[in-house]
């Protein structure tokens, strides 16, 4: 392969060549799209992303460089990414770093000028599938068949890969860009929240609530959570599918007894869902961006919403005490339900956003309201 070339290949054997960027080396993962036009950053560290290489449909990706406080997690959490024009100035006051100088030094492969529009299309008719990106000594033949040997996200309990191991107590509101740092309101009632791979932006929504967040790992038993005395319990966000993580969907069942307020959002929605009695499907490219419009069935609103999930729930077989709440307007597939005459919600989209649009914000505000009247 020729110096900075770069392939990217998919287990069904469409090629598309461009040049490397990023760190130069081969990376193999479920390649799939996001049409956000902005929030690059607070997108690769989403450790919902787990095990995906990401294609950014915006052509330009870059401009704004990297900062800490954009960090919605420690590390990269995608396996490469697919970009159309990265941008070769960065502008903003903000930036600590040059974006592609940022994925060299976490080594994060990944390929640009390929035509993305094509791709995103392909994948759109055929559906998310593995691929590779190689820009090193790696054959096309050896890449195919890395490709067509990983074993996908069907079935893989991600969520316990990228938990916490130790209960965190969570400092700290959101970011208020004219003080230039975050802020601290004052927090009262306890809220309780597990880590299936959660986004920092969500605790940040919390405690702007009023509410001390204590942090605990997905494996966390019902027992032990509610020996930490929680005015409310939330389920997070994280990645793979939620089939695989039975012992997550026991705790939550185990504390649906309890009557305490619970809040749960895109992973923490289908882990509900499945304590709830619904099941889990894997959708053919997935919801992924900024830009998805959702029914309120409640009121009959509409909301744009930030999106980021490859599997949703089903809404075959549902329960009589179970009640959907909110539906894509894209596929009419659930987006949220609640329990009949309990403080019990959830939604399979983002309303922390970080990036994204603040329509679903109100949601941090009905838990609150539901911990205090409870």
């Amino acid at each position: 392969m020729k110096a900075n070339a770069a392939i990217l290949l998919l287990a069904d054997g469409r090629i598309f060549r461009g040049r490397a960027f990023g760190a130069l080396g081969h990376s193999v993962g479920e390649v799939c799209f996001n049409t956000s036009m902005t929030g690059y950053q607070e997108i690769l560290t989403d450790p919902s992303y787990t095990d995906q290489i990401i294609t950014f449909t915006y052509p330009h990706i870059g401009n704004v460089g990297v900062n800490a406080a954009d960090m919605e997690s420690d590390a990269v959490s995608v396996r490469g990414l697919i970009v159309r024009a990265p941008t070769r100035i960065t502008s903003n006051y903000r930036a600590e770093n040059d974006f592609e100088a940022w994925l060299i030094e976490r080594n994060v492969v990944g390929i640009a000028d390929i035509d993305t529009r094509a791709l995103v299309r392909h994948l759109r008719d055929h559906g998310a599938q593995n691929g590779v990106i190689v820009s090193d000594s790696v054959s096309e033949a050896d890449a195919l068949a890395l490709a067509r040997g990983w074993q996908g996200l069907e079935g893989r309990d991600l969520v316990g890969q990228v938990s916490r191991t130790q209960v965190e107590d969570w400092q700290g509101g959101s970011y208020d860009l004219d003080a230039a740092d975050f802020t601290t309101p004052q927090c009262k009632e306890h809220v309780v929240a597990f880590d299936f791979g959660c986004k920092r932006n969500i605790f940040r929504k919390l405690a702007d609530r009023g509410l001390q967040v204590s942090i605990v790992p997905a494996s966390t038993s019902a027992a032990d959570v509610l020996a930490m005395n929680p005015d409310g319990i939330f389920l997070s966000n994280g990645p793979g599918d939620p089939a695989a993580v039975a012992y997550a969907v026991q705790t939550i069942r185990e504390l649906l007894a309890a009557d305490t307020p619970i809040f749960g959002i895109c992973m923490g929605h289908q882990l509900l869902s499945q304590a709830l009695g619904l099941s889990t499907f894997k959708l053919k490219f997935g919801h992924r961006g900024g830009n998805h419009p959702v029914k309120d069935e409640t009121t009959g609103k509409i909301e744009i919403t930030s999106q980021n999930h490859g599997f949703a729930v089903s809404d075959e077989n549902i329960p009589e005490h179970v009640e959907i709440t909110h539906r894509s307007l894209f596929d009419g597939t659930v987006e949220g339900l609640r329990v009949k005459g309990k403080p019990i919600f959830s939604v399979q989209y983002h309303p922390e956003a970080s990036p994204g649009p603040q329509d679903a914000d109100y949601l941090f505000g009905r838990f609150a309201e539901f911990i205090r009247s409870a």
